[in-house]
């Protein structure tokens, strides 16, 4: 009888997790200095070079435990999918191109920090609704996911005031049906 191991199944989502989790312990150990100056993203000068660093870093910053945890628990679980489904190298593009997008659109728009990765997060669960899409069908629950959960942040975003980034969420699930379409548009358009 064979033993058992562990695999590194997936390693793109599993190497994202792990490097923000370092960069949350970072932050604990430092008091969030570390997470502040290279791992948040806001408004600063270009000639400051970690401001290039914040635009991608912002989603491998977390503020505490409890945030870390509630972002990876859904990147944990779609994110293989998803991985296995795409490849390592698309979904960390994927990843980075979300980071950039939704670092560009908080410091254009807003005069806040921004850190976490629930853009990444919204656009892994846009993303999976395309996961088993068939020729010339749409399938019901990409439609769901998209009403339940980017319309919650819409309503959410004019009815619920607190620390919640609702616009991140948003532009991540933009971006999530944008990589969806692009990715599939041999059955969207055949």
């Amino acid at each position: 009888m064979k033993g058992f191991f562990i695999q590194y199944n997936s390693p793109a989502v599993l190497t994202f997790s792990s490097v923000s989790l370092l960069v949350l312990l970072l932050g604990q150990w430092t008091d969030h200095s570390t997470t502040w100056a290279a791992f948040s993203v806001y408004r600063s000068s270009f000639t400051d070079p970690l401001a290039y660093v914040r635009i991608f870093g912002h989603v491998l910053g977390h503020a505490n435990f409890e945030h870390f945890f509630g972002n990876f628990l859904i990147i944990l679980l779609v994110g293989p999918m998803l991985e296995e489904r795409y490849g390592a190298k698309k979904i960390l593009l994927l990843i980075t191109f979300t980071a950039l997008i939704t670092g560009l659109v908080q410091i254009i728009f807003f005069d806040t920090a921004l850190l976490g990765a629930s853009g990444v997060v919204f656009m892994f669960m846009i993303l999976a609704g395309f996961a088993n899409m068939q020729r010339g069908k749409i399938p019901l629950t990409l439609i769901l996911v998209i009403i339940i959960f980017i319309g919650r942040e819409f309503v959410g975003s004019m009815t619920i005031e607190d620390q919640v980034s609702r616009i991140t969420h948003i532009v991540g699930g933009i971006c999530g049906a944008i990589f969806g379409v692009i990715i599939n548009k041999e059955k969207l358009f055949r």
